[in-house]
């Protein structure tokens, strides 16, 4: 009698099964025990398995739909039909069996790079409010390094791009699982993933010839990513650029004929890390910011100076502040590291060097540049400080690594302290109100600023360094003190050390990122110019911009490289050509 027909053998009539007739069919109480165990594993594997499977489903659904902005990650964004996916799954159908295996692992590898390349979108999105361009962007990734060794240190530093490497290794052998577990589905299931493909091809169709959207701006019927279809526009942006840089109205311009407006006048263009316009439009800072500039405009009248200001459009967001450096100073579009590089090694007259062929002693005053700038030198200064010229002595001010009081003490020192002195033209950058915005300092008497050692102190009261960025509302609190602190150095500074010769250009870099400026922000900046000698403001009054030290809602918008062209124009500069340079001789 086989097992099956003695398992279910009928008990005897009118008695019922007892443990006995188990036992005598050779199964006991322990027995039929164990494979109750047993049948429960196999449904807690059996559920388990299908959690993992719905695990990896997400996973490279994620990688084919998910957003690669940060404003835009929300639930309806994932509403899509990603015509990859079909591909994908109806390859697997008609491949033969080992091809399969083959196909999904590389499928795998490419879904891991391309999440890979969507986290550092969201990255970039959430901090430069644009997605990650391989072509131009590699060199930010050790800008990013540098921040981190100035915020948390060293070993920090370290400990962190070891972790992020890890978790790109993990998301790559996680994504190449989880393709083929899915893979095996798919062959269990043939039919069904034969039909499901037909009724999404046919609806992925009828939503492209629609245009289907249930997020705006987003299709249903889409594809996987569009950032694989602008690096063969950015790999040709260096063609174009060359082209627009070779046109330069002033670049045979003589010295004599360059700035006759300004002469006998030190002028200081100064940038101010991260003052953008919600610094002056924004609740959470205007009535504070808005205070600060409006008590300067009043202090500095009393003084004998007077200004003008408005907005300009930075080539940057969130970071990348030498790229708007660039842009200003050339009176070119510099956007990206390419354009960048590119100047540098171009003929290209930038603001500083048309002063310096007219005449002016030309200084750069760089406090956050901790190692040597040769390329600083292709912008016509005659002296450049950085922040180990500066001699400074006191505490550092995480990644700002003085107070911008000291730097502007230190030039004034070097370059402006002696009667008689030749005219000076001076590039400053203003590190205090640099992220992470804490500690910030505070404004002491000029005449104590001395080393820096005055500044001892002053980095151990407020948040802790880093500690901050757990609370939003206290991290834009910080930004918008560190912005007042800057406005109120420069403000003092004109107070206590102007004089009639005295020009200052103040100007914001770019806007703070997402998280201080809103997601969606755009990129303008205030600028403002405060001159005592009357005449130095008539020459801008055609420009139309704004009485006072803060621009308003309604001031004029320029390109920042408009800007070069402009100031010169005004202030006397006769342009010579407008066409490209000949060629060489051969």
């Amino acid at each position: 009698m086989s097992l099956i027909t003695r398992f279910h053998r009928p008990p005897a009539q009118g008695r019922t099964t007892t443990e006995e007739d188990l036992t005598a069919d050779g199964l006991t109480a322990e027995d039929g025990a164990a494979g109750g165990d047993a049948g429960a594993r196999r449904g807690l594997r059996s559920v388990a398995a299908r959690v993992v499977t719905v695990l990896a489903g997400l996973f490279v659904l994620f990688a084919l739909v998910a957003p690669n902005e940060i404003g835009h990650l929300t639930p309806g964004a994932f509403v899509r039909i990603p015509a990859e996916g079909l591909l994908g799954v109806a390859l697997i159908l008609v491949l033969p069996g080992r091809a399969k295996r083959w196909a999904a692992v590389l499928a795998g590898v490419a879904l891991g790079l391309l999440t890979i390349w969507k986290i550092i979108d969201l990255g970039f999105s959430a901090v430069l409010d644009r997605p990650f361009n391989p072509v131009f962007d590699l060199s930010f990734f050790g800008a990013g390094v540098d921040f981190l060794s100035a915020s948390i240190g060293k070993a920090g530093a370290v400990g962190s791009v070891i972790a992020v490497g890890a978790l790109a290794v993990a998301v790559l052998v996680l994504m190449a699982l989880s393709v083929l577990r899915l893979t095996r589905h798919v062959v269990r299931h043939k039919t069904a993933a034969a039909h499901g493909v037909a009724v999404l091809a046919v609806t992925w169709v009828v939503c492209a010839v629609l245009g289907v959207q249930i997020v705006p701006g987003v299709l249903v019927a889409g594809f996987t990513d569009d950032q694989l279809l602008q690096v063969s526009a950015s790999l040709h942006d260096k063609e174009a650029f060359a082209k627009e840089a070779s046109v330069d109205a002033f670049r045979d311009t003589p010295g004599d004929q360059l700035l006759t407006g300004l002469r006998g006048k030190d002028v200081i263009v100064s940038f101010v890390e991260s003052y953008g316009r919600a610094a002056v439009e924004d609740p959470a800072y205007a009535s504070q910011v808005g205070a600060v500039l409006a008590a300067g405009t009043r202090r500095l009248r009393a003084a004998g100076f007077d200004s003008r200001s408005a907005f300009l459009t930075s080539p940057t967001y969130g970071g990348g502040s030498w790229l708007a450096h660039d842009t200003l100073l050339s009176g070119l579009w510099i956007d990206n590291q390419q354009r960048s590089d590119s100047l540098l090694s171009s003929d290209r007259l930038t603001l500083s060097s048309a002063f310096q062929r007219a005449g002016w002693r030309t200084v750069a005053v760089m406090p956050g540049t901790t190692q040597p700038w040769p390329e600083g030198a292709f912008f016509g200064y005659d002296k450049i400080y950085t922040a180990q010229d500066l001699g400074y002595h006191g505490p550092g001010f995480n990644w700002g690594t003085m107070p911008d009081q000291y730097t502007l003490s230190n030039f004034q020192r070097s370059e402006r302290a002696e009667p008689g002195h030749a005219p000076v033209m001076a590039e400053t950058v203003l590190v205090s109100s640099h992220a992470p915005w804490t500690p910030i300092p505070q404004l002491i008497g000029w005449n104590a600023v001395g080393d820096g050692s005055a500044f001892n102190g002053m980095t151990t009261t407020g948040q802790r360094q880093g500690g901050v960025w757990s609370d939003f509302t206290q991290v834009r609190a910080d930004y918008r003190r560190s912005i007042e602190y800057s406005l109120n150095s420069l403000i003092s500074y004109v107070e206590t050390y102007g004089d009639d010769n005295l020009v200052l250009v103040f100007l914001g870099d770019h806007q703070a990122a997402p998280l201080i400026s809103g997601v969606g922000a755009d990129h303008d900046v205030p600028i403002t110019i405060v001159a005592h000698d009357p005449a130095v403001l008539d020459r801008i009054s055609g420009w139309g911009w704004q009485d006072g030290l803060k621009p308003g809602p309604q001031a004029p918008v320029w390109q920042m490289s408009a800007f070069r062209d402009r100031f010169l124009t005004a202030f006397g500069s006769q342009a010579q050509s407008t066409q490209p340079p000949a060629p060489p001789a051969r």
